[in-house]
C-alpha cells in the first residue's frame, strides 16, 4: 500500500514538473473569457502537415475564463473550437493568427465567432482587415448568382453573356486586390499566409514578387519558407 501510494505521489510530481517545464518553454500566453459558458470544453489546435491537431485543451466548469501557454516558431494560425456539451451551436469555430508574446480573447458564448475581440496580434488585426474587404467581393458574387440563376430561369442569353463579363471583371479585382494586400505586408507573416491560402493559383510571377518582397524575418517564418517551397514545386511542375 505504501508502495502505491508512494508511486502515486511520485507520479503526480512528474506530471506538475512536465507541466510547469511547458510554461517556461512556452513564449505564447493565451488568456480569455467566454462570457455565458457554464460547461463545455475549447479546443486549441494547429495545422500540422494538413491534420488539424489539439495543442491544448480547457475544461469549463463554472468559470467563463481561460489561459493556455504554447510554444509557437514564428507567428501562425490557431484553430479554436468550442465544444458546448449539450447546447448546439454553428458558431464554434474560431481562427486566430497568433504571436508569440501575450494574447487576448473575449468573445461570447452565444457568439463565439461573431463577437470575439482579439488583442495582442498585428498579424490578427491585419487578417481582420483582409477578411473585411474580401466579404465585399463575396458579397458581390452572391449577388451575381443570383442575377445568373434568374437569368437561366428566364433563358436571357444576352444577360448571361453580360453577367459572366462581370463576374470575370470581379474575379480579377479581387485576385489583384489580394496579391496587393500580400505585397503590402511584406514585414508580416499574414502575406505569405494569404498569397498560400487565396491565390495559390495565381501565375508565378505574381507569387514571385510576393516571395521577393518578404523581409528576412517573414522569409524565415514558417508561411514564408512554405510560400518559397510552394513556388519552387510549381516552377518544376511547370517547366
Amino acid at each position: 500500500m505504501k508502495k502505491t501510494v508512494l508511486l502515486f505521489v511520485a507520479f503526480s510530481l512528474f506530471i506538475a514538473c512536465k507541466k510547469e517545464e511547458t510554461k517556461s518553454d512556452a513564449n505564447l500566453h493565451i488568456s480569455g473569457n467566454i462570457k455565458g459558458i457554464k460547461q463545455g470544453k475549447l479546443y486549441i489546435q494547429m495545422l500540422k502537415d494538413s491534420t488539424l491537431v489539439v495543442v491544448d485543451s480547457i475544461i469549463f466548469d463554472g468559470k467563463s475564463e481561460f489561459e493556455s501557454h504554447l510554444k509557437i516558431d514564428s507567428p501562425e494560425m490557431l484553430y479554436l473550437f468550442l465544444d458546448r456539451g449539450q447546447s448546439n451551436s454553428l458558431d464554434n469555430n474560431l481562427v486566430v493568427f497568433a504571436e508569440p508574446g501575450h494574447l487576448s480573447i473575449e468573445t461570447t458564448l452565444e457568439t463565439f465567432y461573431a463577437n470575439a475581440q482579439v488583442k495582442g496580434s498585428k498579424n490578427h488585426d491585419l487578417f481582420e482587415d483582409f477578411l473585411t474587404i474580401n466579404s465585399r467581393f463575396n458579397i458581390d458574387q452572391l449577388v451575381l448568382l443570383e442575377r445568373e440563376i434568374k437569368a437561366k430561369q428566364e433563358n436571357n442569353q444576352a444577360s448571361l453573356d453580360s453577367i459572366q463579363l462581370a463576374n470575370e471583371k470581379l474575379v480579377k479585382r479581387k485576385y489583384l486586390y489580394t496579391i496587393n494586400f500580400a505585397l503590402n505586408q511584406k514585414e508580416y507573416e499574414v502575406g505569405p499566409y494569404i498569397a498560400l491560402s487565396e491565390v495559390h493559383d495565381a501565375q508565378l510571377k505574381y507569387l514571385d514578387t510576393i516571395q521577393k518582397s518578404m523581409s528576412p524575418k517573414v522569409a524565415n517564418s514558417k508561411y514564408g519558407k512554405m510560400l518559397t517551397k510552394f513556388i519552387e514545386e510549381r516552377r518544376k511542375e511547370e517547366q
